[in-house]
């Protein structure tokens, strides 16, 4: 006998976050399979897998229903389910007011909140901790009845009983009392499962999340965690068994699925209305502004440059897009207006609008650049135009956005924080009982992997081979982590994107509290633009910040200075880049950048461009840039496999270098429209069917050959394109960002002092960590002064125009307040004595102690340690007592100069007077070690040896498979790439990654290739003795390699 239909109407997916074990799509399959005509998705509070929800759910030909589980003031559970689109925007908003109305990370609902959003909701009585259910479990029967009559008054016959039975203690009697009290009220039962996991099977997993969430052990006992397995995505067959005494409870299911129908489907559009001049319509009112820009950026309107535009203009028109480009121009106009820098990037740069409009710095029309790439009839997709905006200022460029169209139209993209390795050795080891400790080392060991590939890296990576972690006691843990890979543990805050609206946002997307303050809806960018909402994408770019804060000194000493107006064809500049000079540089200082630098020898802008786009992971894995530089230098011949092709390939010597160049080719030799060019590229791009393909393919050869390419050639043509445009780059985004490389470039040549300061201000950003670029400006003839109590700020300062000064907010501990206090107190006259100091800003004796050791007292007082011994006094004297003005004890013997430099290496994270590696120098050199800058001028081939601090050791992927392993050796004299190929790697590999890298002593061969020099190292090993004239109560630890 076939059972009885039914629906699962109360599910929880792992978007419960640690209180369900399942993916939408997987819950979404399984009903699929038991061909249940609808699934419900009624996550805790929240609505963040509605869309792929929605989407498996269409894919999968059955009905989604979309609702959230929601807990009272008392603490009672409801579910709650959306009838359509006005019962999704009712729910929305009763989530939002439940969030916001509450302490982060607490929502609750209140009854008022309730009554005011019934509108188009379904409400179920809930599960055990239900109010209902809750007090019949106590024998509060009149209570009960009460409850349920307020639950019906309000919700009318929407309101049902839920009955769920998961075989705990008291169900049966708990559902024979519901289904009484539905009869004596005239109030329908349904039948749930309250659903946290797909399978039976999938139980543990759940029972896990449950005691993170709950922040216990597996041993622990807690009256929240599951009790059994029973929580699954049940059968209609298995239903149908359970509440045989009560059938109408699961057909109970199916009338509520005809009720509902399909949220998402309805909705309207919310997309923001430019607020326009009076009788203006949006598109002509862009046009205006468009055609008023080309005039300034172009000059005089040139056929060609009419005809663009207005073929621009139409596609936005036919898409209804005028108001973004308008939104998007009003935005860059406040920032400019105050003197703000930005920046377009990425595809926009294809966008002759965009350029005019000032958006983009980016010509398209001079470089050929296809509209396409960035939007199109046949894509029909949002435009998507990035803007960076000088770091310093985002936060008030968002707070415009926010004033311009209103707090309830404004809110912050969200991003799914997903468990990767290392989070989820943290949480589940807590779980499986070890100790911090272990917990620290174990997580710190971890590349940064998926949580499901760590077994494998057990395998793969020395480092982890040679180490305790195979052990049998962690595998159930690694097992464990690999189940939870990908889940969602919270929402976080997108860097950069905001929804814009037109309706309020919260009848799209609940709002919720971010860490930060920040208000942010509970979708990612996939999601919003899934849902086609407006996503502004207002980008911090610290390398702005960088331009503008020296501009800003270099102007002080050179009036009128301003690095937009800089010649691109600076000779200095140039040979900077040849001399691969380009630590701090914006996008070209990495050491794959540098060496491509030295090979390349950049002659103009158009170098720069291409460098940009082929240090990228899919040139570099296309074998796009060998051929390249050979062309480039005139070391390989340049062939076209049709002329048609040598006006497009020209700038790349013959290699398919940027997407925008598959589309042209295309165009030329196919006859595709832009449109369908530009489909062929993202097929290419993305991940595509073989059929998909050999279609193409197939079209491509045909409409060649109609255009008179043989056969042959046609092929071997779209043959090309499919081997590199896979790996091909945007090149209107290598175009935007190779300005700001080349005027970062211009600046470390010209001005190094007050480039490498105003980067040292803007860390944490780039490649290096600050003591490398310190290390790397002291190379280049810059004095470090030290940390003065008297002389620093709170920023890094240009003394004399060839010095920097260590800033005090380099300190150790050094708060906000306490900064603000010594500066104040600075102000009235300078410090005269420890006591001085401490009377005047009252400085917290952890931090005064560390201002002490990094010797920011030292022109006061030149003994550290006779001044630190006479903290304790100063600390705990009256203001007013004399005798303090005696001064520290004397005949103490002072730290080592060793000592000194490892203090402020501590505590400053850098050193002002030397390198410490200089500390150890003597001895080195008569063990035979040579520095970096003695490495580097050996001839080809040369055995050798060196030690220093590895920094940023990387793994990146190579055409072959093979591990090999990248880092560059720092000591006092600059950097030394070194390379390690995976035999080395394998006996060493514990020496370069996990918690406490340290210096290394490496034993290899120089090796100078097409201009560049690099180390390949045969032996590797901590560098274990104590630096020169270590004073005996020093305990001192040496400093740590950068940048992991």
């Amino acid at each position: 006998m076939q059972a009885p239909a039914f629906a699962h109407l109360h599910v929880h997916s792992y978007f419960s976050f640690l209180d369900g074990s399942a993916s939408p799509e997987e819950l979404v399959k399984k009903a699929a399979e038991l061909e249940m005509p609808a699934i419900a998705l009624t996550d805790h509070f929240n609505v963040s897998g509605a869309v792929r929800f929605y989407r498996a759910a269409k894919e999968a030909g059955i009905k989604p229903i979309l609702g959230a589980e929601v807990t009272l003031e008392g603490g009672y559970h409801l579910t709650l389910l959306a009838i359509g689109f006005r019962g999704y925007a009712n729910l929305c908003r009763l989530l939002t007011r439940a969030h916001l109305s509450n302490p982060r990370g607490n929502p609750q609902c209140s009854w008022a909140d309730l009554e005011e959003h019934t509108q188009g909701l379904i409400a179920l009585s809930g599960c055990r901790r239900g109010e209902i259910p809750s007090l019949i479990l106590r024998r509060q029967y009149a209570r009960a009845k009460e409850a349920a009559q307020r639950y019906k008054a309000l919700w009318g016959s929407n309101f049902y009983l839920e009955l769920q039975d998961t075989l705990l203690p008291g169900n049966k009697a708990l559902n024979q009392a519901l289904v009484k009290l539905g009869e004596a009220l005239n109030i329908p039962v349904v039948a749930t499962n309250n659903v946290h996991y797909t399978c039976r099977k999938d139980f543990p997993v759940h029972d896990v999340l449950t005691c993170v969430r709950l922040g216990i052990k597996l041993e622990d006992v807690h009256p929240e965690r599951p009790l059994n397995d029973e929580n699954y995505l049940k059968s209609p067959a298995e239903m149908a068994r359970i509440f045989a005494f009560c059938p109408q409870a699961l057909h109970n299911t199916i009338r509520i699925v005809e009720m509902c129908q399909p949220p998402l489907d309805e909705r309207q559009n919310f997309s923001p209305r430019f607020p326009l001049p009076p009788g203006q319509s949006a598109n002509a009112f862009l046009r205006e502004l468009v055609y008023k820009g080309a005039a300034e950026r172009y000059g005089r309107i040139t056929p060609g440059v009419e005809e663009r535009l207005e073929k621009e203009l139409n596609v936005i028109s036919r898409l209804g897009f005028a108001d973004y480009f308008l939104i998007t121009w009003d935005i860059v106009n406040y920032a400019r207006a105050r003197g703000i820098r930005c920046a377009g990037r990425g595809s926009a740069g294809a966008s002759a609008v965009a350029y005019s409009l000032g958006l983009t710095e980016v010509d398209p029309i001079s470089r050929h650049l296809v509209f396409e790439r960035f939007m199109s009839l046949e894509r029909a997709e949002k435009p998507d135009i990035d803007i960076d905006f000088d770091s310093r200022y985002r936060d008030l460029i968002a707070a415009y956005v926010y004033k311009k169209y209103g707090e309830d139209h404004v809110a912050a993209v969200a991003t799914y924080v997903t468990y990767q390795a290392r989070s989820a050795v943290r949480d589940l080891g807590k779980v499986f009982g070890y100790s911090e400790e272990e917990i620290d080392s174990l997580a710190k060991s971890m590349p940064h992997i998926p949580a499901d590939q760590i077994f494998d890296a057990l395998e793969r990576f020395p480092e982890l081979r040679c180490g305790p972690w195979k052990e049998e006691k962690y595998r159930r843990l690694f097992g464990f982590c690999g189940r939870i890979a990908g889940f969602p543990r919270h929402l976080g805050t997108h860097l950069g994107g905001l929804v814009v609206t037109g309706p309020p946002v919260v009848e799209i997307s609940p709002l919720q509290v971010a860490a930060k303050g920040i208000k942010i809806c509970q979708f990612d960018r996939n999601d919003v633009e899934e849902l086609g909402l407006v996503k502004l994408d207002l980008l911090s770019l610290k390398a702005l910040s960088v331009l503008e804060e020296a501009a800003g000194g270099i102007s002080r000493v050179n009036p009128g200075f301003r690095y937009e107006g800089i010649p691109l064809d600076d000779a200095e500049t140039y040979r900077l880049l040849n001399n691969a000079q380009t630590v701090g540089v914006f996008q070209l200082e990495s050491p794959a950048q540098r060496a491509l630098q030295a090979r390349l020898k950049a002659e103009n802008i158009e170098d720069v461009v291409a460098s940009l786009a082929l240090i990228r992971p899919g040139p570099i894995k296309g074998n796009m840039v060998e051929p390249f530089i050979a062309r480039r230098r005139g070391l390989e011949p340049i062939s076209y496999l049709h002329p048609s092709l040598k006006p497009i390939l020209e700038k790349t010597y013959g290699v398919v270098l940027f997407q925008e160049q598959v589309i042209a080719i295309a165009s030329e030799v196919a006859g595709f429209t832009p449109g369908e060019a530009d489909r062929l590229r993202r097929l290419m791009t993305h991940a595509r069917s073989l059929r998909e393909m050999r279609e193409i393919g197939e079209e491509f050869v045909r409409r060649a050959v109609a255009k008179g390419i043989d056969e042959k050639t046609a092929r071997d043509i779209f043959s090309c394109l499919e081997g590199y445009a896979s790996y091909g780059f945007c090149e209107a985004h290598a175009a935007a960002f190779a300005t700001t490389a080349y005027w970062t470039a211009y600046l470390s040549a010209h001005y190094p002092a007050y480039f490498f300061a105003a980067l040292l201000n803007c860390q944490p950003m780039g490649y290096y960590s600050p003591a490398t670029l310190a290390n790397e400006a002291r190379t280049r003839g810059i004095k470090f002064l030290p940390v003065d109590v008297n002389a620093s700020t709170d920023r890094f300062t240009v003394e004399g125009g060839a010095a920097i000064r260590i800033p005090l907010s380099r300190v150790k501990g050094m708060r906000q307040n306490t900064l603000a206090r010594i500066l104040e107190a600075r102000r009235k006259g300078p410090f005269c004595s420890l006591r001085d100091f401490y009377v005047r800003t009252q400085t917290e004796r952890d931090t005064l102690e560390n201002l002490i050791l990094c010797g920011a007292f030292d022109p006061l007082h030149p003994n550290r340690k006779a001044l630190l011994a006479w903290v304790p006094e100063v600390v705990s004297a009256s203001p007013i007592q004399p005798a303090l003005e005696l001064g520290p004890p004397t005949g103490i013997k002072d730290f080592t100069a060793a000592e000194k430099c490892l203090l402020e290496y501590e505590i400053l994270g850098m050193s002002a007077d030397a390198h410490f590696m200089s500390f150890f120098r003597d001895k080195l050199a008569k063990e035979g070690y040579l520095t970096a800058d003695q490495a580097k001028k050996l001839p080809d081939g040369r055995c050798a040896k060196v030690a220093g601090l590895p920094v940023r050791p990387h793994r990146p992927p190579t055409r072959s498979g093979k591990i090999v392993v990248f880092f560059s050796l720092e000591d006092e004299t600059g950097l030394l790439d070194v390379t390690v190929f995976e035999d080395v790697y394998n006996k060493y590999g514990q020496f370069l990654f996990g918690p406490e890298l340290g210096p290394l002593k490496v034993v290899g061969t120089v090796q100078h290739r097409r201009g560049n020099t690099s180390f390949i190292a045969q032996e590797l090993s901590p560098l274990e003795y104590a630096p020169a004239a270590p004073h005996p109560e020093s305990a001192l630890q040496l400093p740590h390699g950068h940048g992991q």
